[in-house]
Protein backbone atom coordinates (compact mmCIF):
# COMPACT_ATOMS: atom_id res chain seq x y z
CA UNK A 1 0.00 0.00 0.00
CA UNK A 2 2.78 2.41 0.97
CA UNK A 3 4.63 1.47 -2.20
CA UNK A 4 1.56 2.35 -4.32
CA UNK A 5 1.27 5.71 -2.57
CA UNK A 6 4.93 6.48 -3.20
CA UNK A 7 4.56 5.64 -6.88
CA UNK A 8 1.41 7.79 -7.09
CA UNK A 9 3.16 10.77 -5.48
CA UNK A 10 6.13 10.28 -7.77
CA UNK A 11 3.89 10.28 -10.84
CA UNK A 12 2.11 13.45 -9.66
CA UNK A 13 5.48 15.16 -9.14
CA UNK A 14 6.74 14.12 -12.57
CA UNK A 15 3.55 15.32 -14.29
CA UNK A 16 3.61 18.64 -12.41
CA UNK A 17 7.28 19.17 -13.21
CA UNK A 18 6.69 18.29 -16.86
CA UNK A 19 3.86 20.82 -17.09
CA UNK A 20 6.06 23.52 -15.55
CA UNK A 21 8.78 22.73 -18.05
CA UNK A 22 6.31 22.94 -20.91
CA UNK A 23 4.83 26.22 -19.67
CA UNK A 24 8.20 27.91 -19.09
CA UNK A 25 9.37 29.58 -22.30
CA UNK A 26 13.03 29.61 -23.21
CA UNK A 27 14.74 32.98 -23.78
CA UNK A 28 14.89 32.17 -27.49
CA UNK A 29 11.14 31.56 -27.61
CA UNK A 30 10.44 34.82 -25.79
CA UNK A 31 12.68 36.70 -28.20
CA UNK A 32 10.99 35.09 -31.19
CA UNK A 33 7.56 36.09 -29.87
CA UNK A 34 8.74 39.66 -29.30
CA UNK A 35 10.17 39.86 -32.83
CA UNK A 36 6.90 38.59 -34.31
CA UNK A 37 4.83 41.12 -32.33
CA UNK A 38 7.12 43.98 -33.33
CA UNK A 39 7.05 43.03 -37.02
CA UNK A 40 3.26 42.74 -37.00
CA UNK A 41 3.03 46.20 -35.45
CA UNK A 42 5.38 47.62 -38.09
CA UNK A 43 3.24 46.03 -40.80
CA UNK A 44 0.08 47.61 -39.38
CA UNK A 45 1.29 51.13 -40.26
CA UNK A 46 2.26 52.47 -43.69
CA UNK A 47 5.92 53.39 -43.52
CA UNK A 48 9.41 51.98 -43.05
CA UNK A 49 10.73 51.09 -39.60
CA UNK A 50 13.80 49.89 -37.75
CA UNK A 51 14.51 48.66 -34.23
CA UNK A 52 17.69 48.00 -32.29
CA UNK A 53 17.62 46.60 -28.75
CA UNK A 54 20.40 45.41 -26.45
CA UNK A 55 20.57 44.54 -22.77
CA UNK A 56 23.55 46.15 -21.05
CA UNK A 57 23.45 43.46 -18.36
CA UNK A 58 23.55 40.67 -20.94
CA UNK A 59 24.81 41.98 -24.31
CA UNK A 60 24.06 38.64 -25.97
CA UNK A 61 20.39 39.55 -25.47
CA UNK A 62 19.73 41.79 -28.46
CA UNK A 63 17.24 42.25 -31.27
CA UNK A 64 17.87 43.96 -34.60
CA UNK A 65 15.17 44.60 -37.20
CA UNK A 66 16.20 46.60 -40.29
CA UNK A 67 18.90 47.95 -37.98
CA UNK A 68 21.45 48.67 -40.73
CA UNK A 69 19.05 50.58 -42.99
CA UNK A 70 19.79 54.28 -43.48
CA UNK A 71 17.33 56.86 -42.16
CA UNK A 72 17.37 60.65 -42.13
CA UNK A 73 18.84 61.32 -38.69
CA UNK A 74 16.57 64.30 -37.91
CA UNK A 75 17.41 65.52 -34.39
CA UNK A 76 18.91 62.24 -33.21
CA UNK A 77 22.21 63.65 -34.53
CA UNK A 78 22.20 66.10 -31.62
CA UNK A 79 23.41 63.37 -29.25
CA UNK A 80 26.61 62.89 -31.31
CA UNK A 81 27.11 66.68 -31.31
CA UNK A 82 26.87 66.72 -27.51
CA UNK A 83 29.38 63.87 -27.33
CA UNK A 84 31.83 65.77 -29.53
CA UNK A 85 31.54 68.85 -27.30
CA UNK A 86 32.45 66.73 -24.27
CA UNK A 87 35.27 65.01 -26.16
CA UNK A 88 36.87 68.28 -27.27
CA UNK A 89 36.49 69.66 -23.75
CA UNK A 90 38.33 66.60 -22.40
CA UNK A 91 41.11 67.25 -24.92
CA UNK A 92 41.43 70.89 -23.87
CA UNK A 93 40.19 72.22 -27.22
CA UNK A 94 37.33 74.09 -25.55
CA UNK A 95 36.27 74.95 -22.03
CA UNK A 96 32.77 73.94 -20.98
CA UNK A 97 32.68 76.91 -18.62
CA UNK A 98 33.32 79.34 -21.49
CA UNK A 99 30.55 81.20 -23.29
CA UNK A 100 29.39 81.10 -26.89
CA UNK A 101 28.10 84.03 -28.96
CA UNK A 102 24.49 83.63 -30.05
CA UNK A 103 23.84 84.38 -33.73
CA UNK A 104 21.31 83.14 -36.27
CA UNK A 105 23.07 83.46 -39.65
CA UNK A 106 24.84 80.36 -40.96
CA UNK A 107 26.51 79.17 -44.19
CA UNK A 108 25.25 76.37 -46.42
CA UNK A 109 27.67 73.49 -46.92
CA UNK A 110 26.74 73.58 -50.63
CA UNK A 111 28.08 77.00 -51.61
CA UNK A 112 28.69 78.93 -48.34
CA UNK A 113 25.66 81.14 -49.06
CA UNK A 114 23.94 82.45 -45.95
CA UNK A 115 20.69 81.27 -44.42
CA UNK A 116 19.00 82.45 -41.25
CA UNK A 117 17.38 80.30 -38.60
CA UNK A 118 13.91 81.40 -37.52
CA UNK A 119 12.34 80.67 -34.15
CA UNK A 120 9.07 79.82 -35.93
CA UNK A 121 10.58 76.55 -37.17
CA UNK A 122 12.39 75.72 -33.93
CA UNK A 123 11.00 73.83 -30.95
CA UNK A 124 13.09 76.02 -28.62
CA UNK A 125 12.50 79.78 -28.80
CA UNK A 126 14.39 81.49 -25.99
CA UNK A 127 17.87 81.38 -27.56
CA UNK A 128 16.66 83.68 -30.34
CA UNK A 129 15.91 86.34 -27.74
CA UNK A 130 19.59 86.23 -26.72
CA UNK A 131 21.02 87.00 -30.18
CA UNK A 132 24.21 89.04 -29.84
CA UNK A 133 24.75 87.88 -26.26
CA UNK A 134 27.15 85.36 -24.75
CA UNK A 135 25.74 82.23 -23.11
CA UNK A 136 27.54 79.32 -21.39
CA UNK A 137 28.34 76.28 -23.56
CA UNK A 138 26.47 74.04 -21.13
CA UNK A 139 23.27 76.06 -21.38
CA UNK A 140 23.28 75.99 -25.19
CA UNK A 141 24.04 72.26 -25.23
CA UNK A 142 21.32 71.53 -22.66
CA UNK A 143 18.71 73.30 -24.80
CA UNK A 144 19.93 71.42 -27.87
CA UNK A 145 19.18 68.11 -26.16
CA UNK A 146 16.15 68.59 -23.93
CA UNK A 147 14.23 71.00 -26.19
CA UNK A 148 15.90 70.01 -29.47
CA UNK A 149 17.12 73.55 -30.17
CA UNK A 150 18.07 73.90 -33.83
CA UNK A 151 19.86 77.16 -33.13
CA UNK A 152 21.88 75.57 -30.34
CA UNK A 153 22.77 72.70 -32.66
CA UNK A 154 24.08 74.92 -35.45
CA UNK A 155 26.11 77.03 -33.05
CA UNK A 156 27.77 73.95 -31.57
CA UNK A 157 28.32 72.22 -34.94
CA UNK A 158 30.21 75.31 -36.15
CA UNK A 159 32.34 75.16 -33.00
CA UNK A 160 33.27 71.46 -33.09
CA UNK A 161 33.00 70.71 -36.87
CA UNK A 162 30.65 68.13 -38.36
CA UNK A 163 33.50 65.97 -39.70
CA UNK A 164 34.93 65.64 -36.20
CA UNK A 165 31.52 64.51 -34.93
CA UNK A 166 31.34 61.74 -37.55
CA UNK A 167 34.91 60.61 -36.85
CA UNK A 168 34.19 60.34 -33.13
CA UNK A 169 31.14 58.19 -33.87
CA UNK A 170 33.39 55.82 -35.85
CA UNK A 171 35.66 55.57 -32.81
CA UNK A 172 32.61 54.63 -30.72
CA UNK A 173 31.82 51.72 -33.04
CA UNK A 174 29.06 53.39 -35.06
CA UNK A 175 30.01 52.57 -38.69
CA UNK A 176 27.40 54.38 -40.81
CA UNK A 177 26.05 57.46 -39.03
CA UNK A 178 26.94 60.67 -40.90
CA UNK A 179 26.84 64.18 -39.48
CA UNK A 180 27.43 66.42 -42.49
CA UNK A 181 25.99 69.68 -41.22
CA UNK A 182 23.73 71.49 -38.81
CA UNK A 183 20.00 71.81 -39.46
CA UNK A 184 17.74 73.85 -41.75
CA UNK A 185 20.32 74.04 -44.56
CA UNK A 186 17.70 73.78 -47.31
CA UNK A 187 20.19 73.93 -50.20
CA UNK A 188 21.99 70.92 -48.80
CA UNK A 189 18.72 69.11 -48.11
CA UNK A 190 17.58 69.60 -51.73
CA UNK A 191 20.84 68.09 -52.95
CA UNK A 192 20.46 65.06 -50.70
CA UNK A 193 23.18 66.20 -48.31
CA UNK A 194 21.48 65.25 -45.07
CA UNK A 195 22.60 63.74 -41.80
CA UNK A 196 21.82 60.03 -41.70
CA UNK A 197 21.90 57.19 -39.21
CA UNK A 198 20.93 53.59 -38.63
CA UNK A 199 19.27 52.06 -35.60
CA UNK A 200 22.42 50.02 -35.00
CA UNK A 201 24.64 53.12 -34.91
CA UNK A 202 22.47 54.89 -32.36
CA UNK A 203 22.33 51.70 -30.31
CA UNK A 204 26.14 51.57 -30.16
CA UNK A 205 26.28 55.22 -29.10
CA UNK A 206 23.77 54.81 -26.28
CA UNK A 207 25.36 51.51 -25.27
CA UNK A 208 28.61 53.40 -24.73
CA UNK A 209 26.85 56.09 -22.71
CA UNK A 210 25.17 53.46 -20.56
CA UNK A 211 28.47 51.66 -19.95
CA UNK A 212 30.28 54.90 -19.11
CA UNK A 213 32.79 54.55 -21.94
CA UNK A 214 31.93 57.63 -24.03
CA UNK A 215 34.76 60.16 -23.49
CA UNK A 216 35.11 59.01 -19.86
CA UNK A 217 32.87 57.78 -17.05
CA UNK A 218 32.22 61.26 -15.63
CA UNK A 219 31.34 62.73 -19.03
CA UNK A 220 29.08 59.77 -19.84
CA UNK A 221 27.19 60.25 -16.58
CA UNK A 222 26.75 63.97 -17.21
CA UNK A 223 25.44 63.32 -20.71
CA UNK A 224 23.01 60.68 -19.45
CA UNK A 225 21.77 63.14 -16.84
CA UNK A 226 21.08 65.70 -19.58
CA UNK A 227 19.25 63.11 -21.70
CA UNK A 228 17.10 62.19 -18.68
CA UNK A 229 15.65 65.72 -18.77
CA UNK A 230 14.24 65.27 -22.29
CA UNK A 231 10.99 67.22 -22.76
CA UNK A 232 9.59 65.24 -25.71
CA UNK A 233 8.30 61.92 -24.39
CA UNK A 234 5.72 60.71 -26.91
CA UNK A 235 7.49 57.53 -27.99
CA UNK A 236 9.77 55.35 -25.83
CA UNK A 237 8.70 56.58 -22.35
CA UNK A 238 5.05 57.14 -23.28
CA UNK A 239 3.54 53.85 -22.06
CA UNK A 240 6.13 52.84 -19.47
CA UNK A 241 5.83 52.95 -15.66
CA UNK A 242 6.90 56.23 -14.07
CA UNK A 243 9.76 54.60 -12.18
CA UNK A 244 11.56 53.76 -15.44
CA UNK A 245 14.30 56.30 -16.16
CA UNK A 246 14.59 57.10 -19.86
CA UNK A 247 17.65 59.02 -21.06
CA UNK A 248 16.77 59.71 -24.67
CA UNK A 249 16.82 61.90 -27.75
CA UNK A 250 14.00 62.11 -30.23
CA UNK A 251 13.96 63.37 -33.80
CA UNK A 252 11.27 64.25 -36.27
CA UNK A 253 10.68 65.86 -39.63
CA UNK A 254 7.82 65.30 -42.09
CA UNK A 255 7.10 61.57 -42.32
CA UNK A 256 9.86 60.74 -39.84
CA UNK A 257 9.70 60.03 -36.10
CA UNK A 258 12.61 58.58 -34.11
CA UNK A 259 13.56 57.89 -30.52
CA UNK A 260 16.87 56.59 -29.15
CA UNK A 261 17.23 55.74 -25.48
CA UNK A 262 19.06 54.27 -22.53
CA UNK A 263 16.50 52.85 -20.10
CA UNK A 264 17.24 52.23 -16.42
CA UNK A 265 14.75 50.11 -14.50
CA UNK A 266 13.98 50.30 -10.78
CA UNK A 267 15.95 47.07 -10.24
CA UNK A 268 18.99 48.73 -11.93
CA UNK A 269 18.64 46.70 -15.14
CA UNK A 270 19.71 48.72 -18.18
CA UNK A 271 18.89 48.38 -21.83
CA UNK A 272 19.13 50.43 -25.00
CA UNK A 273 16.25 50.80 -27.43
CA UNK A 274 16.26 52.65 -30.75
CA UNK A 275 13.11 53.07 -32.85
CA UNK A 276 13.29 54.72 -36.28
CA UNK A 277 10.65 55.44 -38.91
CA UNK A 278 10.31 57.10 -42.31
CA UNK A 279 7.75 57.51 -45.10
CA UNK A 280 4.97 57.63 -42.51
CA UNK A 281 1.62 58.36 -44.17
CA UNK A 282 -0.08 58.83 -40.79
CA UNK A 283 2.43 60.23 -38.30
CA UNK A 284 0.09 59.93 -35.33
CA UNK A 285 -0.41 56.22 -35.99
CA UNK A 286 3.32 55.81 -36.48
CA UNK A 287 4.13 57.39 -33.12
CA UNK A 288 1.47 55.27 -31.41
CA UNK A 289 2.90 52.11 -32.97
CA UNK A 290 6.42 52.97 -31.81
CA UNK A 291 5.18 53.70 -28.29
CA UNK A 292 3.42 50.33 -28.23
CA UNK A 293 6.60 48.59 -29.35
CA UNK A 294 8.53 50.28 -26.56
CA UNK A 295 6.05 48.78 -24.08
CA UNK A 296 6.44 45.35 -25.72
CA UNK A 297 10.21 45.52 -25.28
CA UNK A 298 9.84 46.67 -21.67
CA UNK A 299 7.47 43.78 -20.91
CA UNK A 300 9.96 41.38 -22.48
CA UNK A 301 12.84 42.78 -20.38
CA UNK A 302 10.98 42.59 -17.05
CA UNK A 303 9.84 39.03 -17.80
CA UNK A 304 13.43 37.82 -18.02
Amino acid sequence: MHKVKKITYLLIFIIAFSNCSIDKESPEEKKKKLKTKVEKTFESVKGDFALAYISLDNPSDSLLINAYEDFHAASTMKTPVMIEVYKQASEGKLNMDDSILIYTRFKSIVDTSSFILDSASDSEKTLYEKEGELLPFKEVMYKMIIESSNLGTNLLVEMVDAKAVTQTMRELGAPKIKVLRGVEDLKAYRQGLSNSTTAYDLMKIFEGLGNGTVVNEKASKEMVDILLDQKFNEIIPSKLPEDVKVAHKTGWITGVHHDSALLILSNAKKYVLVLLSKKLEDEEKGVEALANISKMVYDYVVSE
